[in-house]
This record gives structure tokens, C-alpha cells and sequence, in this order.
């Protein structure tokens, strides 16, 4: 659990402030009642206590008559009293000994006392006062039945206190999952918009709430974005067509004065101009190709593919061009796992890292496909200088050159091109030293077109 996530710390303070309310009623029942309990007992000590005073200016033996008045009458079973000479030693009451921790001329205190001729102490509420000549006077009432009603109060309170904690920790769960939820669409949705589903939106509602606010304003964003996604398609491809059309009649007309040319250094020429068209016609295909599958375009061409038979017909496919630079190309399929995948665009990006091995590696091409956690990774690899770890991530940009670690004269678009795909298929490239430069393509399982 992050405890720096504000959902889990708005479910925190959701559980303090209902715990807090639920303690502060509770103390407060728990005062109000145990006030009214006491009320009675405290009301007839007082009377008791008083009635007992008012006989002291007649001496001690007027006091000591009205304290066994008091504990022999009808308020005898709960009157609590004695009266104790300067020494301490009792002269009335019943009780045997005043409590060493009731402090004299204080207010009335709750503590456990036994009476005459009671075999277990009880609950009372007493009281000690300072007369003349040193005399002691205790006086109070039994509170055993208001003890216990007290008792049964807390652990009542208890229970719902414990109650209380419960329901408010389901109700902090709650309202953290409530706003989870709420916001699960939204970032399913963006995720959706990120790999390219540029059609999905954030369901919305009527509420009016904070999310239905945020809903609108996150679908009023993918709405301008979609509409300028639209534009840059419609205008890269416009783009694309100006640019192939007269690049492919330049070719064509190179090819004719190839033909027509009557001297070698002429015709080498014409066929250098025309190997730089059809680079700039392959570098405009492949910056049209990029800018679609990073735009999402082309998830409706996906289809089961075996990922091992297609990895063996590329190697097929590019085995004389290997041969023909003196080189071996292997394949190696441990697992033979089937995708959804852009045929099409997969054995491109494959296509382009057997080229790049074929012009700037060494050493024998391999061709891999292994099983990874929960996806599945393929990977092309070489026996060459492979690329610095510094550098690698200039060779995944878009027209990014690493010169210096493999030269050459291509545009820089062919790693970004693998990239652009894997991306389109939920997955990731990643350049490795494995003796050599390792591209390895990490693919999920059951990737579903969506959009």
C-alpha cells in the first residue's frame, strides 16, 4: 500500500474524522449518563451528610446518635457512614476504618469499601469532612447497582466504539474505492488513447460531480486531439502521395536515360542519382509507415500469427541477401507461441534489423523467439561492434545516427520503425550487448486490437 497516495490518504483522514465523532458522542453519552446515575447517590449523601452536621454544635455524642440513626433506619442499607476520633479509632457507623486515599474536605470520591457484616466490598460514593477536636466524619451511599449499570454503560460503548471502527473503516474503503472507480474509466480510457483506440472516450453522466467535470474536460481534450490527429494523417499522407508520385517519375525517367546514356561515366551518373531517389522514396514510405503506427493506425489488420513460422519465413526471405554478404542466418524457436499481430508491419520491422545486421553487424544473424513472464520476446542479434550504451537511445529516435558506432547511409528510421511498431502491438524494443548488438522486441500475450 502507498501511504502517499491520496486515495489511501483520503481514506485515512475518512476514518479518523468518523472515528473521532464516534469517540467525542460516546464521551459525551458517557458523561451526561454517568452524571444522572450518580445523581441520586450523590443527593442523598449530601442529605445524609448535612442532617449529620447540623448536630455538631451539640457534641460529639449528638453526631454519633445521628449516625447510627442513619445506619440502623430506613436509609440503613445504603447510608454509608463513620465517625472517627482524633486518633482514628471508629465511635460510630459501619464501617471499620476510614479509606487512607479519601482525602478530607474534598469532593465526593467512587471507591470499593466493605460494610459491617457484608462479606465483599461494594461500590461507594464517599466523602470525608474535618470536624472540631480532631474528629473525622465519612459519609456517603452505596453505588454498587449504579456501578454496575456504569459497567454495562462502557462496555456497551464498547461494543460500539468497535462497531464504529468497523463501519468506519468500510466506509473509508468505500469512498476511496467510489473515487478508484470513477477515475478507473479515465485512465483506461487515456491508456486506451495512448495506444492508439484515438476513438475511445470516458463514459459520462449527468451528475455533475467533480468526475463528470473531469470526464468532459478529458473527452473535450481527446476530441481537439483526435481532430488534430485527423489533420496530421490526412496531411502526412497528402504529403507522402505529392512526394512518391513525382519521386517514382523521377525514377522512372533515371531508368529511361540509364538506358540512353552512351558513355560509362554518364550512365554511372544517372545510376547514382537514381539509387538516391529511390533512398529518398524508401525514407519517405517508411516516415508514412512510422507516423501511422505511432497514430494507432493499422489495429484492424491484426490476425493470429505464429510467431515462429513467420520468424523461420523471414529468414527465408532474407537467407540469399545473407548468403550474398557471406554471412549465416539462424532461427531459433524454443517456444511457438501465436500473436495478433500486423503481419504486414511485424516482418517489416524484422526485415529492417536483418538489414541492419546484413550492412553494419558480423558474424552469424540470429533469429529468436522466448517465452518472458506474462509475453513473449523476439529478438534479432549479431556477432558485430553492436552500439554503445550511451548511443543507443539516439539509434531509437525518429532520423536518429550513430555514425560512429556503425556509419552507414541510412536515414535513421529503421530502428524507429521497429519501435513504432512494437508500440503498436503494446510492446517495447530495447538495443542489448550480447556479443554483438541484441534488438529484442517484448510482446504481450493476447494483445487485442482495440480502437
Amino acid at each position: 500500500m502507498n501511504w502517499r497516495s491520496t486515495t489511501v490518504r483520503f481514506a485515512a483522514l475518512v476514518f479518523l474524522l468518523q472515528i473521532a465523532a464516534a469517540g467525542v458522542l460516546l464521551l459525551a453519552v458517557r458523561m451526561i449518563v454517568h452524571g444522572q446515575v450518580y445523581a441520586g447517590a450523590a443527593a442523598t449523601g449530601e442529605m445524609v451528610r448535612q442532617d449529620v452536621l447540623a448536630g455538631q454544635a451539640r457534641g460529639v455524642a449528638a453526631i454519633a446518635r445521628a449516625v447510627g440513626l442513619h445506619t440502623v433506619g430506613d436509609t440503613g442499607s445504603r447510608a454509608v457512614l463513620l465517625l472517627t476520633d482524633a486518633a482514628g479509632r471508629p465511635l460510630a457507623g459501619n464501617l471499620d476504618a476510614l479509606p487512607p486515599n479519601v482525602m478530607p474536605d474534598g469532593q465526593p470520591v467512587q471507591i470499593d469499601l466493605y460494610r459491617r457484616r457484608h462479606a465483599t466490598p461494594e461500590a461507594m460514593l464517599v466523602r470525608i469532612d474535618r470536624l472540631s477536636g480532631g474528629l473525622r466524619l465519612l459519609t456517603g451511599s452505596v453505588v454498587e447497582d449504579e456501578a454496575r449499570t456504569v459497567r454495562l454503560l462502557e462496555l456497551a460503548m464498547l461494543v460500539a466504539l468497535s462497531l464504529a471502527v468497523a463501519f468506519a473503516a468500510l466506509a473509508a474503503w468505500l469512498a476511496a474505492r467510489m473515487i478508484v472507480l470513477r477515475l478507473e474509466d479515465t485512465v483506461a480510457t487515456l491508456d486506451a488513447v495512448r495506444d492508439g483506440a484515438l476513438s475511445r472516450r470516458v463514459p459520462a453522466d449527468a451528475s455533475g460531480d467533480a468526475f463528470a467535470l473531469l470526464a468532459a474536460s478529458v473527452n473535450a481534450t481527446l476530441d481537439r486531439t483526435g481532430r488534430l490527429v485527423e489533420e496530421l494523417t490526412l496531411a502526412t499522407d497528402m504529403l507522402a502521395h505529392d512526394l512518391k508520385s513525382p519521386l517514382t517519375r523521377l525514377r522512372s525517367a533515371l531508368e529511361r536515360a540509364a538506358v540512353a546514356a552512351d558513355t560509362p561515366a554518364a550512365q554511372e551518373a544517372v545510376e547514382r542519382a537514381q539509387a538516391e531517389g529511390q533512398r529518398l522514396l524508401t525514407t519517405v514510405e517508411t516516415a508514412l509507415r512510422i507516423s501511422r503506427a505511432e497514430a494507432g493506425i493499422g489495429r484492424d489488420a491484426f490476425a493470429p500469427v505464429d510467431v515462429a513460422v513467420e520468424l523461420e519465413e523471414i529468414a527465408e526471405i532474407y537467407g540469399p541477401l545473407v548468403e550474398e554478404a557471406g554471412r549465416a542466418i539462424r532461427v531459433v524457436t524454443p517456444v511457438r507461441p501465436t500473436l495478433n499481430l500486423h503481419r504486414e508491419l511485424m516482418a517489416q520491422a524484422l526485415g529492417n534489423l536483418i538489414d541492419n545486421a546484413v550492412k553494419y553487424g558480423a558474424g552469424t544473424i540470429m533469429l529468436a523467439v522466448e517465452a518472458i513472464g506474462d509475453g513473449v520476446r523476439v529478438s534479432v542479434s549479431d556477432e558485430g561492434a553492436g552500439i554503445a550504451p550511451e548511443h543507443r537511445a539516439a539509434a531509437l529516435r525518429r532520423f536518429g545516427r550513430v555514425d560512429e558506432a556503425r556509419g552507414g547511409s541510412g536515414a535513421g528510421l529503421g530502428l524507429s520503425l521497429v519501435g513504432a511498431v512494437a508500440r503498436l502491438h503494446g510492446g517495447s524494443v530495447a538495443l542489448q550487448e550480447a556479443g554483438g548488438l541484441r534488438v529484442v522486441i517484448d510482446l504481450p500475450v493476447g494483445e487485442e486490437p482495440t480502437g
